[in-house]
C-alpha cells in the first residue's frame, strides 16, 4: 500500500434525531478494493452520500489525500478525483456507449468546448470502453443495453473521467450469474489503477472478490479486516443471523439478516447466501 487515500474521523449523521452514522472512523489505503457490508439500515450508503458531498455530517471530518470533503460541493468533489454510482443505473438512453463516455470525460471542458464536434475517440474513453469490454457496443444506444451493460457503462463513465477513488453501491445488485462473474472481474482490473470502495449485499460475491472487508451496524464500525477474519467474528454472525453462532453449530444456519432502523437507500434483501455459508 502507499499510504492512506481516505480517512473518516468520527463521523457523525443525524436525522431528525435518529443517528444514521454515529462515530465512524475508516482509513482506506491507496489501491484498496474495499467492500461495505452490513444490514440495511447500517449506514453504508449514508457514509458514501458523506464522502461525495451529498449529505453533510454533524460532526467528524473525510479527508481525502489530505483534503477535508466536508463542506465541499459535489461538484468539487468530483473534480478532486471522486466517483461514485449509485443504487440505479444513471445514463443517457438516448445517446450511444461512446456519447455517454465522451460526455463523462469532458466534465472538465469548459461549456463552449462541449458544443465543438469532436473527431474520433479520445484516449480517456477508448480506455474507458476497453476495460468495461464495450467496444462492440459502441454505436448502441444506451437504451438497449442490458442491465449489466448498463451498470459497466456507469462504470466506464466513472473511469473516463479518471477519479483516484470510486465509490459503487451494490453495483451486482440485479445481475445474473454470468454479469456478476463479470463484475467482479472488472472490479478486480479497474483496483490495479483505482482505490475501489463497493457497498455490497451479496455475501458470494464478497467472499469471491473482496480483499478488505468493513462491516456497519447502527451507524457503527462493527469489525474490520480480511473476509476470513469477518467471516469467523462472532459479532458478525450474532448480526447477521440475529445469534450468536453456539460453539458445535453451523454459523451457516439459521434466519436471514436481521433487519435494523431504516434507511431506503439500503433498502432490499440481502442476495445469496448468509454470512456463514456464503463467506
Amino acid at each position: 500500500m502507499n499510504g492512506a487515500l481516505l480517512e473518516v474521523r468520527g463521523l457523525r449523521v443525524e436525522f431528525d434525531g435518529f443517528r444514521a452514522i454515529d462515530g465512524v472512523d475508516l482509513t482506506v489505503e491507496q489501491g484498496e478494493l474495499r467492500f461495505l457490508i452490513g444490514p440495511n439500515g447500517a449506514g453504508k450508503t449514508t457514509l458514501i452520500d458523506v464522502i461525495t458531498g451529498l449529505t453533510r455530517p454533524a460532526a467528524g471530518s473525510v479527508r481525502f489525500e489530505g483534503w477535508d470533503l466536508v463542506g465541499r460541493r459535489e461538484h468539487e468533489i468530483v473534480r478532486m478525483g471522486v466517483g461514485r454510482t449509485f443504487q440505479t443505473s444513471v445514463v443517457f438512453e438516448q445517446l450511444t456507449v461512446t456519447e455517454n463516455l465522451d460526455l463523462a470525460a469532458s466534465f472538465r471542458r469548459p461549456l463552449w468546448a462541449l458544443a465543438r464536434r469532436r473527431r474520433g475517440v479520445s484516449e480517456a474513453v477508448d480506455a474507458a470502453m476497453r476495460t468495461t469490454g464495450l467496444t462492440e457496443l459502441a454505436g448502441r444506444p444506451a437504451g438497449v443495453l442490458s442491465h449489466g451493460q448498463r451498470q459497466w457503462l456507469e462504470i466506464g463513465m466513472l473511469i473516463a473521467q479518471r477519479p483516484r477513488l470510486l465509490l459503487l453501491d451494490e453495483p451486482v445488485a440485479g445481475m445474473s450469474g454470468e454479469e456478476r462473474v463479470r463484475t467482479g472481474e472488472l472490479l478486480t482490473e479497474i483496483a490495479k489503477d483505482h482505490t475501489v470502495i463497493v457497498i455490497e449485499h451479496d455475501m458470494d460475491f464478497l467472499r469471491r472478490y473482496a480483499s478488505q472487508v468493513t462491516v456497519l451496524h447502527e451507524g457503527k464500525v462493527l469489525v474490520e479486516g480480511s473476509v476470513e477474519q469477518v467471516r469467523a467474528d462472532p459479532r458478525v454472525q450474532e448480526v447477521y443471523l440475529g445469534r450468536r453462532a453456539e460453539p458445535g453449530t453451523d454459523a451457516g444456519a439459521g434466519p436471514g439478516p436481521a433487519g435494523g432502523p431504516a434507511e431506503a437507500p439500503d433498502a432490499g434483501p440481502v442476495v445469496g447466501t448468509s454470512v456463514g455459508e456464503g463467506m
